[in-house]
Order: C-alpha cells, then sequence, then structure tokens
C-alpha cells in the first residue's frame, strides 16, 4: 500500500504534470510512468515498485472527475493552513465530509490517517516550508526554430527575499509579533459538534504574526518582485500550444521550501510554404503538366534543403506522394514524420506561339485540355518514396477518322 503525505507529496507532481492538465494530459502521463515503473520492466526493483504504487495512487484520484474536484479543495486548503489541530481536523462547511476523504483515497491505496499524521491530526505551522509557486511564460518561435529547437530566454515573473529586512518584512531594528487574534496559529477555529472548521486568520492573512513597522522596500511581504531571464532548452519539433517544463525555476518556496516549477508555453508562427499536419509535414508542389503527362522528376522543397521525386507518366493533378523521413521531428528523438506532396500544374505566364499551337494539336488528339487535370485526372491517393501509385491510364480517344481541322 502506498502512503501520501499532503504536506510532502503531491498528486500533480507524482503524475509529473501541473494542476491546470486536462484529463488526455493526465491520462498520457499516467501511461508513460506506469510503463516506465511497471515490475514486470523492473523486476526487483523496490523503488521502481513503490513508484509505480504511488502513479496508480495518484491517478486513480486524479482520473475521476469528482475525487480530483475533492482533492483540489484539500489541497488548497493545506497550502492556506486551513486545517485545524484536534480530533478529526476539518472541511466542516466546506461540504466535504471527512467520509468523503475516504472514500477519495480508500480505493487508490492511499491511507488516510496519513494525511493528518494519525487520529490527533496535523496542523501546517504559519512558518513551515512550503513549496513555491508554479509559473507560467509565453514563448513566440519561428517554425524553423520550433523544427530544429533552440536554446533560447524567456522573461518570468518572481519573488526574492527582501534583503533589507531579511525576510521577515519588518523594519530593520524590529520584529513581527504573534497574532494577537489567533495567537500565532495562523488559523481561528469554528466546532460544529465533532467536527471543526479550521481558516485563514483574517487579522494576519495566516500569518500567524503581526508587523507593526513594515519594511519600507518591500512593505512588509518579506520579499520583493522581480523579472529574471531562464534559459530554456525546447526540443526540437515542438507543436503550437506546447507547454515545456522547467522544473524548479518558478517561485522559490517560503522558509527554505523548494521552488515551483516554470511552465512555458509554445507559440509557433506559421510557415510560408509547409503546413503540419501531427509529425507530418505538407507542401505544394507545382511542375510542369508534360511532366505529369510524360512522366519525369520534380524537386520539392523540404526543411533542410530539397529532395528529388519520381513522378510517374500520367499522374493526375493534386496526386500527393509521400517522402519518408522528411516532416518534422517526433517527441523525445523518435525519428521523424514523413513530408507529404501535393502535385498540382504549372501555368507559365508567356508561352511562345509555336508551344501553343503544338497545345493545341495535343488538345485535338487526345481530346483533353491542361486546364481540365490532364489524362486520368479524377484519381488522387499517396504513394510510397516519391513514386505514384497507379498506371497512367489511356490518353484519351482519338477524334472520329475524316474529322479535320
Amino acid at each position: 500500500m502506498s502512503t501520501f503525505r499532503p504536506d510532502q507529496d503531491d498528486l500533480y507532481e507524482i503524475l509529473d504534470v501541473g494542476p491546470t492538465a486536462s484529463a488526455d494530459e493526465i491520462k498520457k502521463a499516467y501511461r508513460k510512468l506506469a510503463q516506465r515503473y511497471h515490475p514486470d520492466i523492473n523486476s526487483g526493483d523496490k523503488s521502481a515498485e513503490e513508484h509505480f504504487k504511488r502513479v496508480n495512487a495518484a491517478y486513480d484520484v486524479l482520473s475521476d472527475a469528482r475525487k480530483r474536484k475533492e482533492y483540489d479543495e484539500m489541497r488548497r486548503l493545506m497550502s492556506s493552513g486551513g486545517f485545524r489541530s484536534g480530533a478529526s481536523g476539518g472541511f466542516g462547511s466546506q461540504g466535504i465530509r471527512f467520509e468523503d476523504l475516504g472514500d477519495i483515497f480508500g480505493s487508490s491505496g492511499v491511507r488516510f490517517e496519513d494525511l493528518f499524521g494519525g487520529a490527533g491530526g496535523r496542523r501546517r505551522a504559519p512558518s513551515s516550508r512550503r513549496r513555491g509557486r508554479d509559473v507560467e511564460a509565453d514563448l513566440h518561435l519561428t517554425f524553423e526554430d520550433a523544427m530544429s529547437g533552440v536554446t533560447t530566454q524567456v522573461r518570468v515573473p518572481t519573488k526574492e527575499p527582501c534583503e533589507r529586512c531579511d525576510a521577515s518584512g519588518a523594519e530593520p531594528g524590529t520584529a513581527p509579533r504573534p497574532c494577537p487574534q489567533c495567537g500565532g496559529r495562523g488559523t481561528v477555529s469554528d466546532q460544529q459538534g465533532f467536527f471543526g472548521l479550521s481558516r485563514p486568520c483574517r487579522s494576519c492573512g495566516g500569518e500567524g504574526q503581526v508587523i507593526d513597522r513594515p519594511c519600507k522596500t518591500c512593505r512588509g511581504e518579506g520579499y520583493i518582485r522581480k523579472t529574471k531571464s531562464v534559459k530554456v532548452a525546447i526540443p526540437a519539433g515542438v507543436k503550437d500550444g506546447t507547454r515545456v517544463r522547467v522544473r524548479g525555476r518558478g517561485e522559490p518556496g517560503d522558509n527554505a521550501g523548494p521552488p515551483g516549477d516554470l511552465f512555458v508555453k509554445t507559440h509557433v508562427s506559421p510557415h510560408p510554404r509547409f503546413t503540419r499536419k501531427g509529425d507530418d509535414l505538407a507542401v505544394t508542389l507545382k511542375v510542369p503538366y508534360a511532366t505529369l503527362v510524360l512522366g519525369g522528376e520534380a524537386r520539392a522543397p523540404t526543411l533542410d534543403g530539397s529532395v528529388t521525386l519520381k513522378v510517374a507518366e500520367g499522374t493526375p493533378v493534386r496526386r500527393t506522394l509521400k517522402v519518408k523521413g522528411k516532416g518534422a521531428p517526433r517527441a523525445r528523438g523518435k525519428g521523424r514524420g514523413d513530408l507529404l506532396v501535393t502535385l498540382d500544374v504549372e501555368v507559365p505566364s508567356k508561352v511562345p506561339e509555336e508551344a501553343k499551337e503544338a497545345l493545341r494539336s495535343f488538345t485535338e488528339l487526345t481530346g483533353s485540355s491542361p486546364a481540365s487535370g490532364g489524362p486520368g485526372s479524377g484519381g488522387g491517393g499517396s504513394s510510397e518514396n516519391g513514386a505514384a501509385s497507379g498506371g497512367p491510364g489511356r490518353l484519351g480517344r482519338k477524334k472520329k477518322a475524316g474529322k479535320k481541322r
């Protein structure tokens, strides 16, 4: 049975996702970690087995909408010190019963008594170590940088301990005093029958202390707000809207608590020629009409240059050729997607009179027109490695004998 300590563990951290992660993101993270720590893969590894149990316990809660909602409420109250010492602790008027907490964690193998340190309960003191907040930043990338990966700097908001008051929040030479309203506990309690409800003290804001002479630099906060530059390595192939996690680069924790994480959301500019379809890249290539009819070669652009395509005789307009391994880089270095090249007709702006005459003869002989897409243009599809599938088809029927221009 895996145990969970809310003052030390976090279900979101166990699954390596943020508190705002979607259900799909949670499911993907769970599958990835479950595969990594599965006992069949890590035979005899007790640490991996324990982690596997914790991952399953976390997913059992976060994959259920009701359990996750109630866990989020408990998590919020824990972070604000909203539990009281006593026989039962308490959510009381918050509408969350202790029986419900048993439902939340019982089936996941998380022991309810661990939430409150036994029957006596636990109250986190205002001065206890607290994890810093996660922060988010937006990063705008060119299409090329997103495909190749880039290491860059992002500006993120953060806080730093005030040097003038040594993070106490009080003017130098003075010190905070215990809050007379809550007696320095940081919380006030209301008894409701057998249960009790603790809430942050309004007089001190849950800090358990009062500052008579706030520091002039930080105005009693104990820290100052700043903006800092953080180096971020963006992996190759990121998509628009990807959230890249940088551990430990969020806000610093209180009372030597661990820092939060930085989440960088990528915004990828569109490319003038390529469009992205998952891990594949798509491009439209115009080729001469004669190449489609007679067959030949064509040069298609790629991210790092170009590639030669073999065009089969009688290839229809809008046929898509597939070039393997020339698409976008896949996540975690698992190769690349494919390049999808759709062929279109290149229409010259100026045509010599001799060529026009030859084209008219071609039209009469085949009963077709370049404007209509040429012979066999009714088909479509994809081919492997630039070789169009299907035969060229008939080049149309000749005119009846005896008919002249």
